[in-house]
């Protein structure tokens, strides 16, 4: 089947009613996420998995993606009107965003973010769905080694790129791997790791490990703050003057193509594509000086990077079973728990639900077009809900969400554990994120391993004597030394600096 017609069956599935009805809270509720400040959409996705646990996995995976994609959304309205990000991804937005607020001009800035977010997230679907078969066909080439070495660039690239610390973001991925071997070995049925438990014996459910990491987590670092934002700036109109349009639509290009390259690269986030944005436009501009006073590109070109962002993020996943943020690295987990496996033989093997989740992508991005224009003013004020409120809800969502898993109290217990644990990793700036990727990729790369290894016969030779292979290793190696090096450049600048004063 041609693309066009796969497209359109993917239409045809998205367009029922549950699916249409679940994009729809998908994305509100990625906007809900987005606009609340302290939350974001990766604890915001852990916590929704036990709801979809009845649905079809098409339906469920069209939620989960509406919340990270209209997460991106929702940030830039209380970045704009009250200077306050929903997520990092809009710290960016402030700094020009709420400048054309003060200035009376909120409505062109959420104007231009939103159409910038459009055009963006509908490019990058479009990608998604033009490069996407095709990558998925030339990865069906690789065998066990390429994947053991392709996961794990991937797992040093992100333990590279995340946090401020290499040895930090080695120890967090380490503990994630460690977690994973917990229960019974896939090979010989052997026990491992079970400290007299029973109930470890099956491993640690993804979605105990996920919603204490970082739904409980937030509640605990966000609960001793009582955070007093500022009355949301008036909208008045929400389209720029008419010479703006020629400035705004090339940063809108811009950011799209900056969105899409860095949401292929495993580790990177949607700030990164912010940040990249805002700083070609500021270098790009005829008076830079603009800049941080109300420039209408310095929201256009990050706004649509981030939402770009999210939607090439997904490719990875789709084409390699790769995540490329924590995120989709807990979109992954529910794939796994919905009996799918992302990757190269998706396409193949269940490409109806492939093209209804793509199909599901532009009805999304078109209802937060909606959302974002006539009802931003609506959205602003839901930022002002009392945390005393908020928190308390939340925790009982988690709470009731785990026990309905596996009805387990020992779950219950599992995830208030492991919330601590991500309190304190925040506190200490460990990356949680690297922990839960390095969770959920530990049993395919273990797998990927012993399939390798079976077939070796000079051992871990295999990894280098493969050309894809081969390369793949070669790159690990020095993502490794280069973080190295950088992290000893940089601990010498700070006791330089200490030195001097």
């Amino acid at each position: 089947m041609d693309l066009f017609g796969s497209l359109m069956g993917g239409f045809e599935t998205a367009f029922t009613l549950s699916n249409l009805l679940y994009c729809l809270i998908g994305v509100s509720i990625g906007m809900f996420v987005g606009v609340l400040p302290g939350l974001g959409p990766v604890a915001g996705t852990a916590i929704l998995i036990p709801i979809t646990f009845g649905m079809e996995p098409v339906t469920a995976i069209i939620m989960l993606s509406g919340i990270f994609y209209g997460a991106m959304y929702g940030g830039t309205i209380t970045s704009v009107l009250i200077n306050t990000p929903g997520e990092s991804a809009s710290v960016i937005t402030c700094i020009d965003g709420y400048q054309m607020a003060k200035q009376g001009r909120a409505g062109a800035a959420l104007g231009v973010a939103a159409i910038g977010s459009f055009i963006g997230g509908v490019v990058a679907i479009l990608s998604l769905a033009l490069v996407g078969p095709m990558l998925a066909k030339y990865a069906l080439k690789f065998g066990p080694p390429e994947f053991f070495s392709l996961m794990l660039f991937g797992l040093l690239l992100l333990v590279a790129l995340m946090g401020k610390s290499v040895v930090k973001g080695l120890i967090s991925a380490v503990v994630g791997l460690l977690l994973s071997l917990v229960g019974m070995d896939p090979g010989s049925g052997a026990e491992r790791f079970l400290f007299g438990q029973i109930e470890l014996i099956e491993g640690i459910e993804f979605v105990v490990l996920a919603m204490g990491l970082f739904g409980i987590s937030e509640i605990l670092l966000n609960a001793g703050d009582d955070m007093k934002l500022d009355k949301p700036a008036k909208i008045n109109g929400l389209f720029p003057a008419r010479h703006e349009w020629k400035p705004t639509l090339k940063s809108i290009g811009r950011g799209t193509v900056i969105g899409m390259l860095v949401g292929l690269i495993p580790g990177a986030s949607a700030s990164i594509s912010s940040l990249m944005s805002y700083s070609m436009e500021k270098k790009l501009a005829k008076d830079p000086d603009r800049f941080g006073k109300g420039a209408i590109e310095g929201v256009a070109g990050p706004e649509t990077a981030n939402n770009a962002y999210s939607g090439a993020a997904l490719i990875p996943l789709f084409t390699l079973g790769i995540p490329s943020s924590p995120t989709v690295a807990v979109i992954l987990g529910a794939f796994i728990m919905h009996g799918l496996t992302p990757g190269p033989t998706l396409f193949q093997t269940n490409p109806d639900f492939v093209w209804a989740v793509i199909a599901s992508m532009f009805i999304g991005n078109a209802i937060l077009l909606f959302m974002n224009l006539p009802m931003a003013g609506l959205w602003a004020k839901v930022a002002l809900v009392p945390y005393k409120l908020l928190f308390p809800l939340i925790l009982i969502v988690s709470l009731v969400g785990v026990y309905s898993v596996n009805r387990s109290l020992w779950d219950v217990g599992l995830m208030i554990f492991f919330g601590v644990v991500g309190y304190f990793m925040k506190k200490f700036e460990f990356p949680s994120a690297a922990l839960i990727l390095s969770f959920i990729l530990g049993s395919q790369i273990e797998f990927s391993l012993i399939q390798s290894l079976a077939s070796s016969d000079n051992g871990l030779m295999i990894f280098f004597e493969r050309p894809i292979s081969g390369t793949l290793m070669g790159m690990c190696g020095l993502v490794l030394v280069l973080s190295i090096v950088s992290a000893v450049k940089k601990k010498r600048s700070v006791l330089a600096e200490d030195a001097e004063m």
